[in-house]
């Protein structure tokens, strides 16, 4: 009889836990995406950006997603000679792998690598320059979605500019993220 009834656990123990999985890769795999602001710290120049982002998630803890940000808040920096130069991003664009570590069903923590460009223009004195840069990313964060879909992000980025002595800037963001 004990053998019977093992039996009998074991064969549905051998349909349940696949059908829970299954649910739970469900619920934590597709399309995402994400709009927010940006806090740009590079060297002495503070700029602010409005960002986007769109992404897949392949599994519970592996995904990709592709980011897109233009220049909302400019800075001026002082170049000498009493002379300020205005300083904008103009666009950020960037592709990364990303890690989830799942802490519960609506939040993750999140590790990401990835690769971008980046746009700024100055001008002072009535000339004005442009210039680009790309850059080796990384950084962590979190999400947490309230209802399952719609939930709020945070992170942060590194961007190691490839120039020599280009530098990098910290990118701090938060944001709305939504589940598709």
């Amino acid at each position: 009889m004990k053998i019977l009834l093992a039996a009998a656990s074991a064969a549905a123990m051998a349909f349940v836990v696949p059908a829970i999985a299954q649910a739970q890769t469900a619920a934590t795999t597709g399309v995402y995406g994400g709009v927010g602001y940006a806090a740009v710290d590079a060297d002495d120049v503070n700029l602010g950006a409005l960002q986007g982002r769109l992404g897949y998630r392949f599994s519970p803890w592996l995904g990709v997603e592709g980011e897109a940000a233009f220049g909302v808040k400019d800075d001026d920096i002082d170049i000498g000679v009493g002379t300020d130069a205005k300083v904008e991003l103009k666009h950020q664009l960037a592709a990364y792998a990303v890690g989830f570590a799942p802490l519960s069903e609506n939040t993750d923590l999140i590790a990401r690598i990835g690769y971008g460009t980046s746009k700024i223009k100055a001008a002072a004195a009535g000339v004005s320059a442009s210039e680009d840069g790309d850059s080796f990313n990384f950084g962590v964060g979190a999400q947490h979605h309230f209802d399952g879909q719609n939930g709020v992000r945070v992170d942060w980025t590194r961007h190691d500019f490839r120039d020599d002595g280009a530098g990098h800037a910290d990118v701090w963001s938060i944001g709305y993220t939504r589940k598709f």
